[in-house]
C-alpha cells in the first residue's frame, strides 16, 4: 500500500515537533497537524510565558534589596499591558521559529485539527484525509475546571492568565500543586493580593516534606495567605449573592454569568466561610487532549482519566499508532515529551527499540524561592531502606547581609548500605539551575563519598552539597 507519509504527527507541541523533525532528518516523509498554535502548551501557554512572568515578578523585591545595598532606587508600579505586549511578541517569535524548523526539515504542516479514521488514516478539519504508515499522537493536555463547583466557568485556568486585560487586585487560587504555587508567587510578586485554598494539609503534595514546608513558610512571609483543609463549595457573581442565598442552596447558576473580570466573585468554602475576590483561578489539575480524536472508534485503549495507554516503546493498543507526551499521562514534563519523541524515532524508523527512561528525572518548581528535586523524597527513601539524611538550612549571604529572613535548604538522602545518593532536594533562588547539575551525579549513581571528593566553589549556596559531612538524622 502506498501512503501519503511515512509518519503523520497529530499535535505541534515540543514532543510532536521533535519527533517530526528527527524522523524527517532520517529521510522519512512527515506530515504534522496542529489545530491551535505551533509550539503547544510549553511555548505558547505554559513553561515559556510562565518563566518570563517569574522573571518579571522578581524585580519588585530586587528593587527593594538594591536600595538596602546602597543603590538609589525609585520603585514604580508594574505595567502589565507593556509586559503583556512584549510577552506575546516573544511567543509569536517562538511560534515562527517552530514553523521554520519544521519547514526547513521538510515536514509538511497542516494548520488544522486531525482525527483518526483507521490505523493508517487521519481526517483533517476540511474533510481531506491523509494516510501514513505510522501515526503519532502528541496532542498534550489542558487545564480543567472542577465539575462540582457551581459557576466554575467564571473562574480562570492557567491558559487564561497570559491573556488578562488587567491584573486583579485580589485573587483566589484553588489548588496547592506546582502550578498553583508558581502562579501564587508570580502574582504576589506583581502586586496582586493572593489567597490559596487547598484540600490537603500542605502545598506541593508529592514533594519532600521538609522542602515544601520551607516553601510554604516563605510564601506566607511574602504575604500569600494559605488556607489548608479548605475547598470551594460555591461561587457566583457578587452581585447575585443575595439571590443565590435565597435559592434554597441549589447548585444551579443564577442566570447568565458575566465574562472574566467584569465584576467581583463571591465564594463560599467547605468550612462555611464567605469572601469576595476579583478573580478565582482554578489550578486543580489537567486532562489529556483525547476527546473526539476517534480513539474509541478504532480501538485505541484509554485510561480512567482519558489518557492513552502505551507500552514502554510508546505504542498504543493499535498497530502503527503511537503516543507521547502529556496525552499519555506518564510524566507530564516538556523535556520528557521530547525524549519520548526521540525514542519513538529510534524504535520505529532506526530499527533500534528504545524504551523511554522515566527514572530519576530532575524537576524544578519556579516558586520564590525555587524548588529543585531529583530522586526520592525522604519519606519515600525511608520507606524503601535505611537512610542517612544530610541536610542544612541557612540564610544565604545575599539576603543575610540586608537582614532578610529568607532561608535556603540543601538536602541529600543517602543509602546506608550502598552510600548512593537516592535523592537531592534544593530550595533556593536558582534551584532549577543547580538541580540540573546535581541530577547528572544522581543519575550516574554517585555516592555520598563521590560528592565529598568534589572541591567546593566558594562562596556559593551550592557548595553545601559537597561540604555536609555528618548526617542530621537517620531514618
Amino acid at each position: 500500500m502506498d501512503f501519503d507519509f511515512d509518519l503523520f504527527v497529530i499535535g505541534g507541541g515540543s514532543g510532536g515537533v521533535r519527533a517530526a523533525r528527527v524522523a524527517a532528518a532520517e529521510g522519512k516523509t512527515v506530515g504534522l497537524a496542529e489545530e491551535s498554535r505551533m509550539g503547544g502548551t510549553c511555548v505558547i501557554r505554559g513553561c515559556v510565558p510562565k518563566k518570563l512572568m517569574v522573571f518579571a515578578s522578581s524585580f519588585g523585591t530586587a528593587a527593594d534589596d538594591a536600595g538596602q545595598y546602597g543603590w538609589d532606587i525609585t520603585k514604580g508600579d508594574f505595567d502589565w499591558p507593556s509586559f503583556q505586549s512584549r510577552l506575546h511578541g516573544e511567543l509569536d517569535r517562538l511560534e515562527g521559529v517552530y514553523q521554520s524548523l519544521l519547514k526547513n526539515s521538510g515536514v509538511e504542516m497542516f494548520h488544522s485539527r486531525a482525527v483518526l479514521v483507521d490505523k493508517h488514516t487521519v481526517k483533517l478539519g476540511n474533510g481531506v484525509t491523509k494516510t501514513a504508515r505510522h501515526i503519532l499522537i502528541a496532542t498534550g493536555g489542558r487545564p480543567v475546571r472542577p465539575q462540582d463547583v457551581p459557576n466554575a466557568h467564571l473562574g480562570l485556568v492557567s491558559d487564561d492568565i497570559f491573556n488578562l486585560k488587567a491584573l486583579p487586585k485580589r485573587m483566589l487560587i484553588i489548588g496547592g500543586g506546582y502550578i498553583a504555587c508558581e502562579f501564587a508567587c508570580i502574582l504576589n510578586g506583581l502586586g496582586v493580593e493572593v489567597e490559596m485554598y487547598l484540600r490537603g494539609a500542605q502545598i506541593l503534595n508529592g514533594f519532600d516534606d521538609e522542602a515544601r514546608g520551607l516553601v510554604a513558610e516563605t510564601m506566607k512571609q511574602s504575604g500569600i495567605v494559605i488556607h489548608t483543609g479548605t475547598n470551594i463549595l460555591d461561587m457566583c457573581p457578587a452581585a447575585d449573592k443575595d439571590n443565590r442565598e435565597a435559592a434554597s442552596g441549589t447548585n444551579e447558576s443564577m442566570g447568565v454569568a458575566p465574562a472574566h473580570g467584569s465584576g467581583p466573585l463571591w465564594v463560599k468554602t467547605t468550612m462555611g466561610a464567605e469572601a469576595e475576590f476579583d478573580a478565582v483561578f482554578f489550578a486543580t489539575g489537567r486532562a489529556p487532549n483525547t476527546n473526539d480524536l476517534g480513539l474509541e472508534d478504532i480501538g485505541v485503549d484509554t485510561g480512567r482519566k482519558g489518557e492513552i495507554v502505551v507500552d514502554d516503546f510508546s505504542k498504543t493498543s493499535v498497530d502503527h499508532i503511537y503516543a507521547i507526551g502529556d496525552v499519555t499521562g506518564r510524566v507530564e514534563l516538556t523535556p520528557v515529551a521530547i525524549r519520548e519523541g526521540m525514542a519513538f524515532v529510534e524504535t520505529v524508523f532506526k530499527d533500534n527499540p528504545t524504551p523511554v527512561d522515566h527514572d530519576l528525572i530532575p524537576t524544578a518548581v519556579f516558586t520564590q524561592p525555587e524548588v529543585g528535586t531529583v530522586g526520592l523524597t525522604e519519606e519515600q527513601a525511608a520507606a524503601q531502606e535505611p537512610i542517612d539524611v544530610y541536610c542544612t538550612s541557612f540564610r544565604p549571604m545575599q539576603g543575610a547581609f540586608i537582614e532578610k529572613a529568607d532561608r535556603v535548604l540543601m538536602k541529600l538522602l543517602v543509602s546506608q548500605k550502598t552510600r548512593k545518593v537516592l535523592g537531592c532536594h534544593i530550595v533556593a533562588d536558582g534551584a532549577g539551575e543547580m538541580i540540573q547539575m546535581a541530577g547528572i551525579a544522581v543519575k550516574m549513581g554517585a555516592t555520598k563519598e563521590d560528592f565529598d571528593r568534589v572541591c567546593a566553589v566558594h562562596p556559593t549556596m551550592s557548595e553545601e552539597l559537597v561540604t555536609m559531612k555528618t548526617p542530621v538524622r537517620s531514618a
